[in-house]
């Protein structure tokens, strides 16, 4: 059974690139599965990039705001859990 951990919430959505604002309050990286959930949302996808101020990055840490590229639209509010093994 899959565990989700609560990693940060959406604060921003651009929605010609499809890219959704994360405030992490934990760690992500690249290749790590999301499950974002909200009043309008709900779908697991895996982060295939990422970016901090318009920089590719990797990983993101607690405090960052990271850009992902999402597979449908997403709210602001809505949450963002790391879905583990």
């Amino acid at each position: 059974m899959a565990e989700e951990k609560l990693i940060g919430k959406i604060t921003h959505y651009f929605g010609k690139p499809g890219v959704g604002i994360i405030k992490l309050t934990d760690a992500l990286k690249v290749g790590d599965t999301v499950h974002i959930k909200g009043h309008a949302s709900d779908f697991t996808q895996p982060v295939s990039s990422m970016q901090i101020e318009h920089a590719v990055v990797n990983e993101g840490k607690a405090g960052d705001a990271v850009g992902i590229k999402v597979d449908q639209k997403v709210h602001e509010h809505d949450e963002v859990y790391k879905v583990t093994d």
